[in-house]
């Protein structure tokens, strides 16, 4: 359905991949997966047409609709969410919506009439079954937005993205290029998405950075790296050991050839000059002039070690909510909620968006008050909060080693250190924190956690921006962490990796208190989060 051929990208001297051949077929899902800053995007909106390569073509077979997740969120402000959706049929779209200008005509001529015969015949062919409103309605509704009528301005900036998402969808195109389509997403939508990608039957080209969802939707991966794009047959967890065993036959390989150079160089050295031996030593020269002694190519991907410490060991009280009650205008977020966390505790906090998980770690920071009720914390703790809104907290024109000195973090060696742990070089640590991506804002946070060693880790979806070598980093580091840990997070993996104990905030003030990992959660529930 989709070729590729002879595909270059340079971005002035900077080679992102070259001279890349594939083609896509038809009932493939290709996820797309690469380190930050590798071309994963690019190679995307190069497919798309959205942007043109160095060189190369791409080729999509004709007659096939194809269909683009956009990010322009405030592209449809004036638009209700039904419309907005109904867009990503363009033809649908224009049909009816000048179907319904002529029927509030005031007399029906023989134009008109004419007219209407003809866009009623584009609404056949668009919609043979006319179920297109209950279509949208249902698609949103698992989105969790079910006021159809109401204004796109009038949504957060994150469900706009859900409707930009359901736009996308709607039409069931042939050929499906999404990038990043599972952030702003909570578990249950996560699921349902990949219910409906799982029935494709098309093309599918994926970005994303949730690995659960790479391994329940994907057939086939497409890995950016090496200045390549090379496609593996398996869903991630299948390419991740190919790649390794890739990576260990070349090693092996190399450190052969290697061998062979150092004993053929010390048979040449040994032996040029004595005569019974000079023909034996021209061999051998000759020999080593033919052995490609090519290096490992040198892979974009680099693992960040994170590691939290304690400043302070923690005492018995950690954390106590009581009777805690928590509205919004006529909406409950916490309804006598009482929540005590103990020595050894790390939380996971799920649950569909919108329901109140920010609001919850805000209370317990202090950033908002309560209706009612008291939040105590024991007097050992020393908390270290990562805000949902991390990336608007971090700007200005401080380097980024300036913006992690304060009267706590006094040592810039220690500062660079963990900077150059957290993936950023010399030379980065000297750009300004605003002008940083939003991948390395989150990294800039996590460096500032492991660097005030707080015995209390209250993180509100860290994960978001971070690639999947990052994402694994955190989950390993929250599971070796001393202290506790109260985690926001819709990504299965990360919740898998360190919660023994789960929070699930269903809405109107409902709440499960789980102790217990999220498997077993779902075990003892009866809760299927899979395809």
């Amino acid at each position: 359905m989709v070729s590729i051929q002879s595909l270059t990208m340079r971005f002035g001297t900077h080679l992102l991949f070259e001279d890349v051949s594939l083609e896509l077929n038809r009932g493939n899902r290709y996820g797309l997966i690469g380190a930050n800053g590798a071309g994963k995007t690019t190679f995307l909106k190069i497919l798309s047409g959205e942007i043109e390569p160095t060189s190369g073509e791409i080729n999509i077979d004709s007659g096939f609709r194809v269909g683009v997740l956009k990010q322009d969120q405030f592209a449809f402000e004036d638009f209700s969410l039904k419309d907005a959706v109904l867009y990503g049929n363009k033809r649908l779209y224009d049909a009816i919506k000048e179907k319904e200008e002529l029927y509030m005509s005031e007399e029906f001529t023989d134009f008109i009439n004419d007219r209407l015969s003809e866009l009623e015949i584009i609404t056949a062919e668009e919609d043979p079954t006319y179920e297109y409103e209950t279509r949208i309605e249902k698609i949103l509704s698992s989105l969790g937005l079910t006021n159809y009528d109401m204004l796109m301005k009038e949504l957060e900036t994150a469900d706009k993205f859900k409707v930009l998402l359901a736009q996308v969808l709607f039409p069931k195109p042939d050929i499906l290029f999404l990038d990043e389509p599972t952030n702003n997403l909570d578990i249950d939508a996560i699921s349902w998405l990949e219910k409906e990608l799982n029935r494709h039957e098309g093309t599918l080209v994926v970005i994303s950075h949730d690995r659960h969802f790479l391994n329940r939707v994907c057939t086939n991966i497409l890995d950016v790296d090496f200045k390549k794009v090379r496609e593996f047959s398996g869903n991630y967890d299948e390419w991740y050991i190919a790649s390794n065993l890739l990576t260990k036959k070349a090693q092996m390989e190399r450190e052969k050839k290697l061998k062979e150079k150092e004993e053929l160089e010390k048979f040449i050295a040994r032996f040029s000059a004595n005569a019974s031996k000079a023909r034996q030593a021209t061999s051998r020269q000759k020999r080593l002039e033919k052995l490609d002694i090519s290096d490992i190519q040198t892979s974009s991907r680099r693992d960040p070690s994170i590691l939290f410490r304690l400043n302070r060991e923690i005492g018995n009280e950690v954390l106590e909510l009581s009777d805690i009650d928590k509205k919004f205008d006529d909406k409950v977020i916490l309804n006598n909620f009482n929540f005590k966390i103990e020595k050894g505790d790390k939380v996971a906090v799920i649950g569909r968006s919108g329901v109140g998980k920010s609001t919850l770690c805000k209370i317990i920071t202090a950033e908002i008050k309560p209706d009612s009720g008291n939040v105590h914390m024991g007097a050992t703790i020393e908390p270290g909060y990562f805000a949902q809104d991390t990336n608007n907290k971090i700007t200005g024109e401080l380097k980024l080693y300036e913006y992690l000195q304060d009267e706590k973090n006094k040592d810039l060696d220690e500062i660079r250190k963990c900077l150059g742990r957290m993936l950023f070089s010399g030379e980065e640590q000297e750009k300004s924190v605003g002008n940083l991506s939003g991948g390395e804002k989150h990294r800039v946070m996590l460096s500032k956690l492991m660097l005030i060693k707080p015995n209390l880790l209250i993180l509100d979806e860290p994960n978001n921006h971070l690639d999947l070598e990052a994402i694994i980093a955190l989950g390993e580091a929250l599971y070796n962490y001393a202290g506790c840990v109260v985690c926001v997070s819709h990504d299965r993996e990360l919740v898998d990796a360190f919660a023994n104990r789960i929070i699930h905030m269903k809405g109107d003030g409902e709440i499960v208190d789980f102790r217990g990992s999220f498997e077993e959660y779902k075990e003892q529930f009866g809760i299927s989060y899979e395809s």
